[in-house]
C-alpha cells in the first residue's frame, strides 16, 4: 500500500506541479510581449498560461494529500525533514495562491482593458517573475528534501 500511495504522490507532483512551474515562469515574458505589441493572440497566450496555473494549482492539492498519506504509512510524520517540507509546501502554496495568481489576473485585466492608464510596465512583470522564481525555488527545495532526506533507506 505504501508503494502505491508514494507512487501516486510522486505522479501527482510531476503532473500537477510541473505545469504550474512552467506556465507561471512563461507568463511574465508572455505578458511583456502582449503589452508591447497588444494583439488578440498575444493576450490569448497569456490567458492560457494563467488558466493552466489556476487549474493545475487546484489539482496540486492532491500532492500534499498523498504526501500525508505516504508519511503516515511510513511512520515519519514527526520527522524534521518532513515538517520542513510541509512548511515549505505551505509557503509555496501561499506564494502561488496569494501572490502569483492574483498578480497574473491583474496583468491580464490590464492587458484587456482599453484605457491607457491600465497598461502594465516592466516593473510589474519583473516583480511577478521574481515571485514566480520564489515559488519555483520553494518547490525545488521540497523536491531535494524528498530525495535526500535524513534517515533515507535507499542507501543513496
Amino acid at each position: 500500500m505504501t508503494k502505491l500511495v508514494l507512487t501516486l504522490h510522486v505522479l501527482a507532483a510531476i503532473v500537477a506541479i510541473g505545469p504550474v512551474t512552467v506556465a507561471a515562469s512563461m507568463f511574465p515574458a508572455t505578458a511583456r510581449r502582449a503589452a508591447s505589441a497588444p494583439d488578440g493572440e498575444a493576450i490569448a497566450r497569456a490567458r492560457i498560461l494563467h488558466r493552466i496555473c489556476r487549474v493545475y494549482a487546484q489539482i496540486a492539492v492532491t500532492v500534499p494529500v498523498f504526501g500525508f498519506a505516504t508519511a503516515s504509512l511510513m511512520h515519519v510524520l514527526g520527522s524534521p525533514w518532513l515538517i520542513t517540507s510541509i512548511a515549505l509546501t505551505a509557503a509555496a502554496a501561499g506564494v502561488l495562491g496569494l501572490l502569483v495568481l492574483p498578480r497574473q489576473h491583474a496583468v491580464l485585466t490590464a492587458l484587456t482593458e482599453a484605457t491607457a492608464g491600465s497598461r502594465i510596465d516592466s516593473a510589474t512583470t519583473a516583480r511577478l517573475a521574481m515571485l514566480t522564481g520564489v515559488f519555483n525555488l520553494l518547490w525545488a527545495t521540497v523536491t531535494v528534501l524528498m530525495i535526500i532526506r535524513p534517515g533515507s533507506t535507499t542507501g543513496a
